[in-house]
């Protein structure tokens, strides 16, 4: 049983993965290990493996986009900012966020105990 919990738990962590990493760009932009320290801060963990081809994928769908700065340890990082259309995607993704969480919390307060 704990086997089939904890994949259920990895699953629903990546189904919300694109709107916690476009809600924490929208706050200000963010170097890639800044991104995974704040996921990781809500319990939501995540290894470079799978952001960087999210990133990826957001900036190739015109979401974020991206400027070098130097660093002062090592070669220059890549800060991703949301685009507008970013910005127009993350409120859609927001409101079927509530819509979702609203359904399951309705159907939960529906759920009658089991008689025994």
């Amino acid at each position: 049983m704990e086997l089939k919990i904890e994949n259920t738990k990895a699953q629903m962590r990546k189904g919300v993965l694109e709107l916690c990493v476009l809600s924490i760009i929208a706050q200000e932009e963010a170097y890639p290990t800044d991104i995974i320290n704040k996921l990781k801060a809500s319990k939501l963990i995540v290894v470079e493996g799978t952001l960087y081809p999210l990133l990826n994928r957001l900036k190739d769908s015109s979401l974020l986009d991206y400027t070098w700065r130097e660093s002062k340890s090592g070669p220059p990082r890549k800060y991703y900012q949301i685009t507008q259309q970013g910005d127009e995607f993350l409120v859609g993704l927001k409101d079927t966020w509530t819509e979702l969480t609203h359904a399951v919390n309705q159907s939960q307060n529906n759920i009658k105990p089991n008689k025994k």
